[in-house]
């Protein structure tokens, strides 16, 4: 709040900073982003950025002026990826952050501003990414890795039932009995989560899924080897021919 009074009248908690505010996305940055309408003297750990913010493109939260969701993600698009842009839309589709004023109402207001392709895209997105969650890094760097290869999308964090209990598993494809483990730095640790681990996966497979594990080296370092066995994995079983000459 100080930051944004520091800034003068009219100012907003804006870009990354907003997006932490929302919990649309995490902010380890020690700079605190504010958009006012006027430049104004600098001030130590706040980046300003000028840009008018009408009223429908700004809102009150927690007691803090603040950019509203969509301008948000309009804001974030201008520097980040789409991949980016996209993690941000879901997470503010997942959290039910609804304005009155959209994303596609702030494309027809800003047509040619800079990110609007960019969230063009996410949205496209959107349309067609299956539901379910994406919880770490790694999950998110996989639509992008499946897109790139004409994969098909997962559900994420899905729930399958596997003799008389059920487990959540990171990717699964509804119509196959393919799952997919993403193991990253931080997951699995300790005997104990090593052991459980090991079990469901036996369980899931004598419930006849196929479980494979991936890790961050694989989609840097086999990506078209991994993409591959992806695909046959994916691929349709073709029907035995039963008859006999």
């Amino acid at each position: 709040m100080a930051a944004v009074l520091a800034s003068g009248s009219g100012a907003v908690l804006s870009h990354w900073s907003a997006a932490a505010l929302w919990m649309i996305r995490p902010n380890s940055r020690s700079v605190i982003e504010v958009t006012t309408a006027h430049r104004s003297r600098s001030w130590k750990g706040i980046k300003r950025h000028v840009s008018l913010v009408p009223d429908d493109e700004r809102v009150v939260e927690e007691g803090i002026p603040v950019t509203s969701v969509p301008r948000t993600i309009f804001d974030v698009a201008a520097t980040e990826d789409v991949d980016t842009v996209s993690a941000v839309l879901r997470e503010a589709e997942y959290r039910k952050l609804w304005d009155r004023l959209s994303l596609w109402d702030l494309l027809e207001r800003y047509p040619g501003r800079r990110g609007s392709r960019k969230v063009r895209i996410a949205l496209e997105r959107l349309k067609d990414e299956p539901v379910g969650r994406k919880r770490s890094p790694l999950e998110e760097r996989l639509s992008p890795f499946l897109r790139r290869h004409r994969l098909p999308l997962p559900r994420y964090n899905d729930w399958i039932q596997a003799g008389g209990k059920r487990y959540q598993v990171d990717c699964h494809w509804p119509g196959t009995h393919q799952i997919v483990e993403l193991d990253g730095w931080d997951g699995h640790k300790g005997r104990v989560a090593f052991r459980e681990d090991k079990a469901r996966d036996r369980r899931l497979t004598a419930a006849g899924y196929t479980v494979t594990h991936l890790t961050w080296g694989q989609l840097d370092d086999e990506a078209e080897a991994l993409a591959a066995d992806l695909r046959t994995l994916l691929s349709p079983v073709p029907r035995k021919n039963n008859q006999t000459a």
